[in-house]
């Protein structure tokens, strides 16, 4: 980290009010997009998708319980992994709260995998997470949503992520869906994001823009290298000393 100049209480609020005219047009600039985005068309979804649930086969439309709408996170676990994606896991953590909020405003939340719905419970447990979890492995939805590839597609290079915009090298891909049901029970399609596009939906990473260091991942072999599943960390990772008294 370069050594940063010190200097008066009076000089940093100068500084301090000129990056706040900054923050207010990139609030301002969110806003707008915000509001290109809730305009975007909307897709009709013609397929009857069915997922594996805790209570038995579920259908896309059970997955909104009654409310309108329904985000969908495609955390990445694969039928034949032995544990969900740690980076998927990072955002899960971030998430796992939430859902009775996003209920409050006429929104469900859930996640879906491939991986067999026996592993999604384990690792839940695991993780000590409560949101519905869903397996979505003898289903089209991952593929038909493009956050996973067939050896086939995987083998020709036909990835198909982020639009079309970002080479993808595996088998499953992070993405969140979007969906609007009307009171007909007619569902829509509004809304998908991949990539660097989640980026927004990480409150941690948000957290770590606020310190100097930030989120500290320069000459890593990739960004998330450092994160780990929560219960992988060392417990001089996430011990601060005043907790030992």
């Amino acid at each position: 980290m370069q050594p940063h100049p010190v200097v008066s209480r009076e000089e940093w609020i100068a500084a301090r009010k000129a990056h706040l005219a900054h923050e207010k047009e990139y609030t301002q600039a969110r806003e707008r997009l915000s509001e290109e985005r809730r305009a975007l068309p909307w897709v009709r979804v013609e397929k009857n998708y069915v997922f594996d649930g805790p209570g038995g086969k579920v259908s896309l439309g059970d997955l909104f319980r009654g409310r309108s709408q329904l985000v969908v996170q495609h955390l990445m676990f694969a039928p034949d992994w032995n544990e969900a994606c740690k980076s998927c896991s990072f955002w899960a953590d971030g998430f796992e709260r939430m859902i009775p909020h996003l209920a409050a405003r006429d929104t469900t939340m859930v996640a879906i995998s491939r991986a067999p719905l026996q592993k999604l419970t384990a690792f839940k447990q695991r993780m000590g997470w409560t949101f519905d979890w869903l397996s979505s492995g003898a289903d089209e939805f991952n593929y038909d949503f493009d956050v996973s590839f067939t050896p086939e597609q995987l083998k020709s290079g036909a990835t198909l992520y982020n639009f079309g915009t970002t080479p993808f090298g595996g088998e499953e891909a992070p993405g969140i869906s979007v969906f609007y049901r009307d009171e007909a029970g007619n569902i829509f399609h509004t809304y998908s994001c991949y990539a660097r596009g989640l980026d927004m939906m990480n409150a941690a990473y948000h957290y770590l823009d606020l310190t100097p260091l930030g989120r500290h991942e320069e000459g890593l072999p990739y960004p998330m290298d450092w994160v780990r599943l929560r219960d992988q960390y060392q417990p001089s990772q996430v011990q601060a000393s005043c907790c030992h008294g």
